[in-house]
């Protein structure tokens, strides 16, 4: 018997919209990319994508690239055999060999790493992999890519593989974020808070109070769905059993004792650069470009996560850029 899709709540026109596009390119064999803000549900999405395909009955397996360093997820995904490297005592199957004929969910694509982009790109291409320190192996696996990142801007900057881009952009499912679907928010906030009510063993859940239902639409709701499943669940239980819920716990770090945040990592200085005789374009970009790379580690301390954050890049694409100008050995 074929194991129903996750549940997707809603009744807006613009979540009804994005529904019938995941069935119109569940059944196809294609890589395809989901893209939405954080906490759109874009998991949900990817397993429905598989449960609706002629994959469903074969392995679903999910792999977050932003949890992993470069050389974890190379190995995560690729695996390695006994001895490839120090401290490999026994063979590790990678999670692309075990999604073979079935999907392989990719969430935080963008974070991954230019090596490993290269070799998901074969993956993805001729469905080859090779483990670390093993030999070329075939497997049919669909890819399913997730972001929340503006990837052909990526690739415009050279963040991103074009190539792999092209190939997992058959075709690219966008989610509405909350705020796009207000109509939705009383039937999940419902649904969030049964669901609590069961849990605490509750015998029934009372409702919410005008007000409570009031900040449920005015608030904005930056994280969406998964924020305002937090929001319910947290009211709901600091609600009393017997009557409606009177307030929605928005900020559960709101304290008169709350401590100060911490300094923002510094942004470096812009300065004007004066031409050198015989210097072409490529070559004054970059040396525009190792200077402000070596102008912001150098206001942030050398600390590479602040760094890329006060140059709006993700941790592996300071890494790679560092790499490329000969600036990976500055220390954290």
């Amino acid at each position: 018997m074929q194991p129903s899709p996750p549940p997707l709540l809603g009744e807006s026109p613009a979540f009804h919209a994005a529904l019938a596009h995941v069935s119109r390119v569940a059944p196809l064999e294609r890589p395809l990319l989901v893209i939405g803000e954080r906490g759109t549900g874009k998991e949900l999405v990817a397993a429905r994508l598989h449960y609706l395909s002629r994959r469903w009955d074969r392995p679903f397996v999910k792999v977050n690239c932003a949890a992993l360093t470069e050389s974890l997820l190379d190995s995560e995904l690729f695996g390695h055999e006994a001895g490839a490297f120090t401290g490999a005592i026994r063979r590790q199957i990678g999670r692309v060999e075990q999604a073979d004929s079935g999907t392989l969910f990719l969430d935080e694509i963008a974070t991954a790493s230019p090596a490993v982009q290269e070799k998901l790109l074969r993956a993805v291409e001729y469905g080859e992999i090779e483990r670390v320190g093993g030999r070329t192996q075939t497997v049919d696996v669909r890819v399913i890519g997730a972001t929340n990142a503006d990837l052909p801007a990526l690739a415009e900057a050279g963040l991103f593989r074009a190539d792999l881009l092209d190939r997992l952009a058959f075709d690219v499912v966008t989610l509405p974020p909350l705020r796009a679907r207000r109509e939705d928010i009383p039937v999940l906030a419902e649904h969030f808070a049964l669901g609590m009510v069961r849990e605490l063993e509750r015998p029934l859940f009372p409702g919410f109070a005008p007000r409570a239902l009031e900040q449920l639409l005015g608030h904005g709701w930056p994280g969406n769905v998964r924020e305002l499943r937090n929001a319910v669940e947290r009211s709901v239980a600091a609600s009393d059993p017997d009557g409606p819920v009177e307030e929605i716990l928005l900020d559960p770090f709101a304290s008169a004792w709350r401590p100060a945040a911490p300094s923002a990592p510094v942004s470096p200085p812009v300065a004007d650069e004066e031409p050198v005789p015989g210097d072409d374009f490529q070559e004054r970009v970059r040396r525009f470009e190792s200077g402000l790379l070596k102008t912001a580690l150098e206001c942030n301390r050398f600390n590479q996560r602040q760094t890329a954050q006060a140059l709006g890049l993700g941790y592996h694409q300071l890494r790679g850029l560092l790499k490329k100008h000969g600036l990976i050995g500055s220390p954290e």
